[in-house]
């Protein structure tokens, strides 16, 4: 489930109709956010199955004037070092200036009849600020088969922030749209930042 907006009731009342811990997750956003305005929003709630457990996980994203927040929000059970089960919740507050990246990927069936404006059937939103990066290496060789030498490795950096996917089946069509619009929001906003 994934909702989007404009205004702070708005916000607290998507965290609330997720239904994941709406309070803590609320508090933990609003406090992120402190007292600038909300240009748009992106609450989404999803469930993995972790070998015969059920995890539910949200993550919400808000724009403001000045500043991308990503907030992610995951239930624990009891383990040895809570005796209870437990809830973890993080926020991050990054410079519209600082995002590098964003990535819409989307996946629409039938391409040959696609008609403009036709929701994709899943979005992939994949948004990078340098935070956290995936280096891939490989051992890098020369065009010699018969080569023997050691000439050391070659790779490259990928920027893996955030990647945040939606599906039609999933999480309805509605959703889609949302993730759409709160992608097009931010692309604007580090447009704006750019010039």
């Amino acid at each position: 489930m994934a909702k989007t907006g404009t205004t702070t009731q708005g916000l607290r009342a998507a965290i609330e109709r997720s239904g994941y811990y709406p309070a803590l997750v609320a508090e933990a956003v609003e406090a992120a956010i402190g007292g600038e305005a909300i240009g748009s929003y992106l609450v989404h709630q999803e469930t993995t199955f972790d070998a015969n457990e059920v995890r539910r996980h949200v993550t919400v994203l808000v724009l403001t004037g000045t500043r991308f927040i990503v907030s992610h929000t995951d239930e624990q059970a009891a383990d040895s070092t809570s005796p209870t089960p437990y809830a973890t919740t993080s926020t991050e507050s990054v410079k519209i200036g600082r995002i590098s990246s964003v990535v819409v990927s989307r996946v629409v069936a039938n391409p040959e009849k696609y008609v403009p404006g036709t929701p994709p059937r899943e979005v992939v939103l994949t948004i990078g600020w340098g935070a956290v990066s995936r280096l891939d290496l490989e051992p890098a060789a020369c065009g010699d088969p018969n080569c023997e030498a050691d000439h050391g490795y070659t790779g490259s950096s990928t920027a893996d922030d955030l990647s945040l996917r939606v599906s039609e089946a999933g999480d309805g069509p509605d959703t889609v749209r949302q993730t759409l619009a709160f992608a097009q929001a931010l692309s604007e906003a580090t447009a704006d930042n750019a010039r």
